[in-house]
């Protein structure tokens, strides 16, 4: 039997997502004003930097449409029986998987994960095997158009069974292939009756302008240290302290935040520091053992980490060279060595580098090497610390592999 075609939530003073969610007050009070109009899109994109909880707010709303009170206390109003969204026939979540023709069952498997924790990391290219984090397998995952049609296209044509609406949800929506996202385009264009799309995307330049002018917009934005932080106390039993530390150097990535050892980030931040020492002198034994190394010991989640990581750090060299103010670094407790590093690389375009790390992490998502990356990546930041342009341009960054040859050889 379907739910209410009104959501019974106007006037009341229910907050989305307050059991679970973190921060993004202003994303949640975007979806408060949606479920309290009853006024329901047929289209909605969620979008924001990595780790927010995106797909947690995907959830949060298919919950709230369809009554569920599990994410969201809905204070007696719900009006279905089922205890969470995964054990509803109407609400579907889909995510990239590897290969034109890939298993389904992998589908599964990450949802698991899901139901357990909207926050969970489920995306193939940070975590390739959810069995084993040592697994470095190279899985870039997308959309076939054979996987879209045998699960969205075809969930999206059921009717409602128990709920308001069938609800689909379509995590990192740019990774459809050019096939599937033009079949979707025309699936939003001419929706199914009771269906309601909820898309997620890490980047939404990278759509077809007519998907994003069809659906309406929710962008999350970074999440402050100090959501960070009360998420970790509260909802993984971080330690104060530990907290805190984990909420300023992870640039507000809650999602990464939680698996964390805060012992090996301050270890990792070493080999960061000497990693910038080694691209200033451009010491090549030393970048390419830690370049290696960086590879073999991590996974595309653990490199995308230590890329998040050194723009933090370059991040701080800008904030003091400007200021000269301790209190406002996020690596406050390595005053001496950004005091040294400033007084170094005095011409240097801090702004420029921090850029870098953007277009390394994007690279990182379309299977290239690790070790490659953090070399090519030194030969960038070791002129641009020297306040001199890129010495191969970015229009060219195919030469930088010889050079990477000739160094190893």
């Amino acid at each position: 039997m379907s739910g209410p075609t009104e959501l019974p939530y106007a006037g009341t003073a229910i907050s989305p997502g307050n059991r679970r969610l973190v921060g993004n007050e202003q994303a949640r009070d975007q979806v408060k004003r949606i479920i309290s109009s009853g006024r329901l899109s047929h289209a909605y994109l969620i979008s924001g930097p990595q780790g927010v909880g995106k797909k947690a707010l995907a959830l949060t709303l298919a919950e709230l449409i369809n009554g569920i009170d599990n994410l969201t206390d809905l204070q007696g109003l719900a009006f279905s029986k089922k205890s969470r969204w995964s054990n509803h026939p109407d609400i579907g979540i889909f995510i990239p998987l590897p290969g034109s023709d890939p298993d389904i069952s992998m589908l599964s498997e990450r949802t698991q994960l899901l139901a357990k924790d909207p926050y969970e990391v489920v995306d193939f290219t940070l975590r390739p095997s959810v069995k084993d984090d040592s697994d470095q397998t190279n899985k870039n995952a997308f959309y076939s158009i054979s996987y879209f049609k045998e699960t969205v296209l075809r969930s999206a044509y059921r009717k409602p069974n128990e709920g308001n609406r069938n609800i689909i949800i379509i995590s990192e929506v740019e990774k459809m292939r050019k096939e599937a996202s033009n079949t979707f385009l025309k699936l939003l264009e001419e929706p199914p009756p009771g269906v309601v799309f909820i898309l997620t995307s890490n980047n939404v330049n990278a759509l077809l302008p007519t998907i994003i002018s069809r659906c309406q917009h929710i962008q999350m934005a970074p999440l402050k240290p100090d959501e960070v932080a009360q998420g970790l106390q509260q909802f993984d039993k971080v330690p104060e302290n530990d907290a805190r530390f984990l909420s300023r150097i992870t640039n507000g990535n809650y999602a990464s935040a939680r698996f964390y050892d805060t012992e090996q980030l301050r270890a990792m931040r070493n080999e960061i520091i000497t990693y910038l020492r080694a691209c200033y002198t451009l010491d090549p034994a030393e970048l390419i053992d830690i370049a290696g190394r960086w590879q073999k010991e991590n996974n595309r989640e653990g490199m995308a980490n230590i890329l998040n990581l050194m723009e933090v750090l370059v991040r701080d060299l800008e904030v003091y060279r400007s200021t000269g103010e301790e209190r406002f670094l996020v690596n406050a407790d390595q005053i001496k060595v950004i005091h040294n590093f400033c007084k170094a690389l005095k011409n240097a375009r801090l702004d420029e580098m921090q850029l870098m790390f953007e277009e390394f992490r994007n690279m990182l998502g379309v299977n290239v090497t690790g070790r490659y990356i953090f070399i090519v990546l030194a030969f960038r930041l070791s002129r641009l610390m020297r306040g001199k342009d890129p010495e191969i341009p970015e229009s060219k960054p195919w030469l930088h592999i010889p050079a990477y040859k000739h160094l190893a050889t």
